[in-house]
């Protein structure tokens, strides 16, 4: 890095609290109170963390973590998964599909958890009429281990 580079404006710790503001309240990044960092700075912090794959890491290493306090081993040797609906609105437009077993509008979300309950992977956001299985075949091939320990979903 440069002498002569800009230096920060706003510390790390109030852009996490204003990043964890707008996920808590469920607000527009524009609307964020005076009393933290502006919007364009936590907005901007929010997607280096988001492209640098902070959360995943931090969610992996806060289950090997609880799995431990269980007394269980650091990585799961078995994984549930399961599928669901989530109800559209008319807003939703082509992403929704119908779900006729559940005669449910909606999106289809496929999730792996450990035995204890813990994420594993995440692959969501399906129209229902893009061809995914009710029994939710379509995620169990797709759930591969890119790095030791650490389960993703691809696609």
């Amino acid at each position: 890095m440069r002498e002569d580079a800009a230096q920060r404006e706003h510390p790390l710790r109030e852009l996490f609290n204003g990043l964890r503001y707008v996920i808590r309240y469920g607000i527009a990044w524009r609307v964020m109170p005076n009393d933290l960092p502006p919007w364009f700075a936590v907005y901007q912090q929010a997607q280096r963390w988001l492209a640098s794959g902070c959360f995943e890491t931090l969610a992996h290493d806060l289950r090997a973590v609880l799995r431990l306090a269980a007394g269980r081993t650091e990585e799961p040797s078995a994984a549930i998964i399961d599928s669901r609906t989530l109800r559209s609105t008319p807003e939703s437009g082509s992403r929704a599909g119908y779900d006729g077993a559940k005669r449910k509008r909606g999106s289809k979300l496929h999730l792996a958890v450990d035995t204890l309950g813990h994420l594993l992977a995440r692959r969501g956001g399906f129209s229902l009429s893009s061809g995914c299985s009710r029994q939710g075949r379509v995620v169990a091939g797709s759930i591969s281990v890119e790095s030791p320990g650490r389960p993703t979903a691809r696609g």
